[in-house]
C-alpha cells in the first residue's frame, strides 16, 4: 500500500507530504487548492505523459516520490524487465520516483536506480490504480468493455485471451509475409534468372588472382619473339664472342693479378678486375639461359589472346580487374544462396499458416465460449452493484456481435448496454447514461472487479461527477466497502463520500500554494458544513455534517 507521497514544484505544490494510512483517504478543498495535482502526481509514478507543462512557477522542476509497503517475495515476482534493478525492493519498501525539468525531459528511478518510464509505469500498476476525472469515459470504449468482461471471467479465460492474442499475432505475421513474398515472386525470378546467368559466366571462365597481368607479360614476349631474340643474341655475341667484353675482362684480370705480385699498391685493381670478370661470365651464361627461353609460339600467342579476351569481357560487366570480378562472384553467389532460399520460406510460411489457421480458430472458440459464460452473471453482478450505488431499477446487458473475421480480441465484438429503468430500451453507455451514471457504473464495474485482482490502492478522482444527495452517499458506501480490504484514496466535493473517510484530508491554498491538513473529527464537522454550505460556520450546515458522520458511523457498522 502507499504509505507516503511528496510531491515538490508541481502546479500550485512547492513542497508537500502526505502520509497515507490503511482504509479510505478522502481529500477535499475548494476548487482550485491542488487536490488534483496529487493524483496528477500519482499518476507521473505510473508512467503517465510528462510536460514542461507540469512544472509550478518559478520552480526549476517538478518531483513526485511514492513510497509503497509490499509483502515479501512481492518484488522478485514482480521484477520481469531488464530495466528494473534487481534490488529494487528494500526492507519491505519500495520507492517510485519520477522528475520532470522546466525543459519538458523526465527521469524515472526506482529504488533510487534509473529506469524507464514504462518500466515504471509497469511497476505502478501492480501497486496502485488511478481513476481519474475522466475514468469514467474509458466505459464508453469497446475495447474497456472487452477487457472488463475478460477480466470477469477470471484468471483461466485471461490466459486463454492472451494465447489467443499471441496466437492471432503470429497467425497475422505469416500471412503478412507470405502475401509479401507471393507478391515479390516474378522479380525475384527475375533476379534469380540474372543472378545464375552471370555466377555460371564468371565460373565458367573462371578467373584468378593477377591472371590478367601475368597474362599481358606473356603476350608481349610472344608478340616480339623475333625482336627479342635479335637483341638477345646480339648481346650475347658482344658479351662471349670472341675478342668480346668477357674474353676482354679476363685479360684484364690477369694483367692486373700480374702487377699485383710487382706492385702491392694495386691489389684492390686487381680484386675488382677479378669481380668484373667473373659477373661478366656469370651475365653470358645467363644471358644465353634467357636467349633459350625465347621461341616463336603463334599458337601459345593466340591461346593467351583469347584468355586475355575473355577475362576482359567479364572486367567491362562485372570490375575493372581480377579481384573486383572475383569480389562481385562473392556477393552475386551470396545474394543467389539467399534468393534461393524464398522458395523453402514460402513453405516454411504456408505450412505455418495452415497449420496456425486451426489453432486461432480453436483458441477464438475458447475464447468466446468463456465470454458467453460470463456475460449473464457479469449483468447481474452489476446490477447488484447499481442497486447498492442507488440505481434501483436499472439495468446491464453484455452483447457479444460475430465479426464477420476473428481480430486482435476475438471473433466478437462486446457491448454492455445500459438501461436506467425496467422497460426502457437498451442503448450503449453513449446514449443511455448520463454523466452521474457513468460514475456509478464505473465504480460498480471496480467493486465487481475488486476480489478479481491484488492491486493493494485505489485512487478515484472526482468519482462524484454528477451525482449528490442519497446518490453521493451510496458512492460513498461503496468506497468505504472497498477499503475494508485494500487501501482507498478518494478526491471529492461531495459531503456524502467524504463523511466516509477513515482519514480525512484538507486541501487549502495558503500564499498561493497548496497545504495539507489532516482532521480530526472535530476539525472535519466545519469542513462537512463548507462542502454542504458553502460556510464552516454555518449552525444548519453543522448540524447536517455530524447528521452525515452519524450516518456513515451507521452504515459502517454494517460493512463486511
Amino acid at each position: 500500500m502507499l504509505r507516503e507521497l511528496h510531491i515538490s514544484g508541481l502546479g500550485v505544490i512547492r513542497d508537500l507530504d502526505l502520509e497515507l494510512t490503511e482504509g479510505l483517504t478522502v481529500l477535499t478543498g475548494e476548487t482550485g487548492t491542488g487536490k488534483t495535482m496529487l493524483t496528477v502526481g500519482l499518476a507521473l509514478v505510473g508512467g503517465a505523459r510528462a510536460g514542461a507543462h507540469l512544472v509550478g512557477p518559478g520552480a526549476k522542476a517538478a518531483r513526485v516520490q511514492a513510497r509503497f509497503e509490499v509483502p515479501d517475495g512481492w518484488g522478485a515476482a514482480a521484477a520481469g524487465s531488464d530495466d528494473v534493478p534487481a534490488d529494487w525492493v528494500e526492507d519491505g519498501e519500495v520507492i517510485l520516483a519520477r522528475s520532470v525539468g522546466a525543459d519538458g525531459k523526465s527521469s524515472a528511478r526506482v529504488g533510487g536506480q534509473l529506469t524507464t518510464a514504462s518500466a515504471l509505469g509497469g511497476l505502478s500498476a501492480r501497486l496502485i490504480e488511478i481513476h481519474g476525472q475522466h475514468g469514467s469515459l474509458r466505459l464508453l470504449d469497446p475495447s474497456t468493455q472487452t477487457a472488463f468482461l475478460d477480466r470477469y471471467a477470471g484468471a483461466q479465460h485471461v490466459a486463454a485471451v492472451a494465447a489467443y492474442g499471441e496466437a492471432y499475432r503470429r497467425s497475422t505475421a505469416a500471412r503478412r509475409a507470405l502475401r509479401r513474398l507471393e507478391d515479390d515472386a516474378r522479380d525475384r525470378e527475375r533476379e534469380l534468372d540474372l543472378l545464375r546467368y552471370q555466377v555460371d559466366e564468371i565460373r565458367t571462365i573462371a578467373p584468378e588472382p593477377g591472371e590478367t597481368d601475368a597474362l599481358r607479360a606473356e603476350e608481349s614476349r610472344l608478340a616480339h619473339g623475333e625482336r627479342l631474340l635479335e637483341l638477345a643474341a646480339a648481346a650475347e655475341e658482344v658479351l662471349a664472342g670472341e675478342g668480346g667484353v668477357a674474353e676482354g675482362s679476363a685479360s684484364v684480370a690477369r694483367a692486373l693479378g700480374s702487377i699485383v705480385e710487382l706492385d702491392a699498391d694495386a691489389a684492390d685493381l686487381a680484386v675488382r678486375a677479378q669481380a668484373v670478370a667473373a659477373e661478366t661470365s656469370e651475365l653470358g651464361h645467363d644471358l644465353r639461359a634467357y636467349r633459350e627461353t625465347l621461341a616463336l609460339d603463334p599458337a601459345r600467342l593466340a591461346s593467351v589472346r583469347d584468355r586475355i579476351g575473355e577475362l576482359k569481357s567479364l572486367q567491362r560487366k562485372y570490375g575493372p580487374g581480377d579481384a573486383e570480378v572475383l569480389g562481385f562472384l562473392g556477393e552475386a553467389s551470396a545474394r543467389l544462396r539467399s534468393l534461393s532460399g524464398a522458395d523453402e520460406r514460402l513453405e516454411e510460411l504456408r505450412s505455418e499458416v495452415e497449420a496456425l489457421g486451426p489453432e486461432v480458430t480453436a483458441l477464438a472458440e475458447q475464447v468466446t465460449a468463456g465470454r458467453v459464460g460470463a456475460t449473464a452473471p457479469l449483468a447481474e453482478a452489476l446490477e447488484g452493484e447499481l442497486q447498492e450505488l442507488g440505481m434501483a431499477g436499472a439495468g446491464i446487458q453484455v452483447t457479444l456481435e460475430t465479426l464477420p473475421e476473428p481480430g486482435p480480441s476475438g471473433a466478437e465484438r462486446i457491448e454492455i448496454r445500459f438501461r436506467g429503468a425496467s422497460g426502457q430500451p437498451w442503448l450503449s453507455f453513449a446514449k443511455a447514461a448520463s454523466g452521474g451514471e457513468l460514475s456509478r457504473v464505473m465504480l460498480a464495474c471496480r467493486s465487481v472487479l475488486a476480489d478479481l485482482d491484488d492491486v493493494p490502492t485505489l485512487v478515484f478522482d472526482e468519482v462524484d461527477a454528477g451525482i449528490g444527495g442519497q446518490a453521493g452517499l451510496a458512492v460513498g458506501r461503496r468506497l468505504a466497502h472497498l477499503a475494508v480490504t485494500r487501501q482507498v484514496v478518494v478526491v471529492t466535493h461531495l459531503p456524502q463520500i467524504a463523511c466516509f473517510a477513515d482519514r480525512h484530508v484538507r486541501v487549502r491554498k495558503e500564499d498561493g500554494l497548496a497545504r495539507l491538513d489532516v482532521l480530526d473529527d472535530q476539525e472535519r464537522i466545519p469542513e462537512l458544513s463548507r462542502m454542504l454550505a458553502g460556510l464552516e460556520a454555518s449552525e444548519h450546515g453543522a448540524s447536517h455534517a455530524e447528521e452525515l458522520l452519524a450516518e456513515a458511523a451507521r452504515s459502517r457498522q454494517g460493512v463486511p
